[in-house]
């Protein structure tokens, strides 16, 4: 539980994003847990509603991957634009791979402001929880593989490269899922907003 602190509603949409690993999904739901009205909205949950024809993010084929890419995009906005709109702060819970996603969510959220959060551990942080994950949860050991594209490092380096001066870049290394979701719930207004 996060410590007690004033909490106010975030100004905005917030959306949480990283490698496998990185922390999204514990840390999320520790941010829509200590503010006083949220929800939070995970991707893979509104993906797992596709119960045939589902094609994995970087599957084949790949113009379907993107295609429902894209689909898990606009229903992520249309469940965040209604709680926001019902006075609850959206908490995303995606990987936006790339500037393009990341206008593609702004432009499907406007009016609204967008919060834009990368947490942002070490490699080899994001490889050992992974390790930790329940054998269901777990990310293929090649994924993480410099040699094996696509890599966690060739993302984080896409990530960096097309997304590294956008939003609040958070290193969560040394932190406990708590201090990070403390941290984000008293800084997130006024270091990720998206302008």
């Amino acid at each position: 539980m996060i410590a007690s602190m004033a909490v106010q509603r975030l100004p905005g949409c917030l959306i949480v994003t990283g490698l496998p690993g990185a922390g999204k999904s514990t840390v999320t739901r520790l941010v829509a847990g200590a503010l006083p009205r949220a929800a939070r909205v995970d991707g893979d949950d509104l993906n797992e509603m596709i119960l045939s024809g589902r094609v994995w993010a970087l599957g084949e084929p790949a113009d379907e991957a993107a295609r429902q890419v894209e689909l898990c995009i606009r229903n992520l906005c249309a469940l965040a634009g209604n709680f926001a709109d019902a006075g609850f702060t959206p908490v995303i819970d995606w990987v936006v791979p790339s500037r393009e996603k990341l206008n593609l969510f702004i432009g499907l959220l406007a009016p609204r402001p967008v919060l834009f959060i990368v947490l942002a551990p070490r490699l080899d942080v994001c490889r050992e929880r992974n390790a930790t994950r329940d054998p269901d949860q777990r990310i293929n050991d090649d994924y993480f593989a410099s040699t094996s594209p696509p890599s966690a490092s060739s993302l984080a380096d896409e990530l960096s490269r097309d997304l590294g001066d956008v939003g609040w870049w958070f290193d969560t290394s040394t932190l406990t899922p708590e201090q990070s979701a403390e941290l984000i719930v008293r800084e997130a207004g006024r270091r990720s907003l998206v302008v």
